[in-house]
């Protein structure tokens, strides 16, 4: 292996830099090691010990001949707001190796500087998938609004990771010209994560229009193949409160998974869908306890007398939370009958 190439500047001696004796033995080896395994270690170890007058042999690790030590010094980098190392970092957004930038582009994410966006935007267009999803990534986190157009391309990206991360730029953004795209991904893209990400994005419609129209778009996906998705879409019909949507919601407690049906408990619950009540008597009869609990807790937000038997059987269940969620429901219950 051969030594790392020395930078015009040079280090300082870190024998009188550093106050540590066992850090400035691992300032001169992160530096000058022929062993790159060495020098990656003894990057490591100055990172581990956050010590600010360490910061200039970390920055140095980003010119190394081997790639392992430069994505080391790029992780060790991550959050510190030191100008040469921020440089560096941006510097090595174009590393010849992908995993180098890859770690350059979430070490300059966790500054949670919105100045930087325009910096990490071209990554969104790496030939590496693993970059491209990181730099949207780190715009995300970002909130940055002209990471847009960029994410909007980025929802026929071929790699599923980074058509995720661009539906997650979107839903951060509230973008909603993107909309309709997010919605095609929910009802046709081949990874059930983008699908589930997409219907996660779309209650970010907020108009009564936009919402009624996303409604319609999630009720169908309610029979998505995986129930991870049918599980965040029944979420998500609830957060858009679309009344419409109680039929199809109605028809989710009886799916296979009781994941689903719990989600589609609570967005009755919240919809105040009448014609749900009596499949939620039922569902106080469902093995799972954390549905039963949820279905009561959705009666009692209806309101309907016609559910008081069944939650009074409820209010002797098994177990403690459904009892304590069925008699709150009941007393809404007799709220709700009062005079007044």
């Amino acid at each position: 292996m051969t030594t790392p190439e020395i930078l015009a500047r040079p280090l300082p001696d870190p024998d009188g830099f550093l106050d540590n004796a066992v850090l400035a033995h691992h300032a001169r080896r992160s530096a000058g090691d022929p062993d790159a395994e060495v020098r990656r270690l003894s990057l490591l170890a100055l990172a581990e010990a956050e010590e600010p007058a360490a910061l200039p042999w970390l920055t140095r690790g980003l010119d190394d001949v081997e790639s392992e030590v430069r994505r080391a010094a790029a992780e060790a980098l991550s959050g510190w707001a030191d100008a040469e190392a921020v440089a560096g970092l941006c510097r090595t957004l174009r590393d010849a190796d992908a995993g180098v930038r890859e770690a350059a582009a979430i070490s300059l994410a966790a500054l949670q500087e919105a100045a930087l966006a325009p910096v990490l935007l071209p990554s969104a267009a790496d030939p590496d998938a693993f970059v491209r999803a990181s730099a949207l990534r780190a715009l995300r986190e970002l909130r940055w609004p002209g990471a847009a157009a960029a994410a909007e391309t980025a929802l026929a990206d071929p790699d599923a990771r980074v058509r995720r991360e661009a539906v997650g730029v979107l839903a951060w953004l509230k973008h909603r010209p993107a909309l309709v795209s997010i919605a095609e991904l929910v009802a046709a893209d081949t990874s059930a994560e983008v699908r589930r990400a997409a219907a996660g994005a779309l209650g970010a419609a907020e108009s009564a229009s936009e919402r009624a129209w996303a409604a319609t778009a999630l009720e169908r996906a309610l029979r998505d193949a995986d129930w991870n998705v049918r599980e965040e879409v029944a979420t998500v019909l609830g957060k858009l409160a679309v009344a419409s949507s109680g039929e199809a919601l109605i028809a989710s407690l009886a799916d296979t998974h009781w994941q689903v049906r719990l989600r589609a408990a609570r967005s009755l619950g919240k919809l105040a869908a009448r014609p749900a009540v009596p499949a939620l008597c039922e569902a106080l009869e469902h093995p799972a306890a954390n549905l039963r609990k949820e279905a009561a807790l959705a009666l009692g937000s209806i309101g309907d007398a016609a559910a008081a038997q069944a939650l009074g059987r409820a209010r002797r269940d098994a177990d403690p939370e459904v009892r304590k969620a069925a008699a709150l429901a009941l007393a809404q219950l007799a709220s709700s009958a009062s005079p007044g």
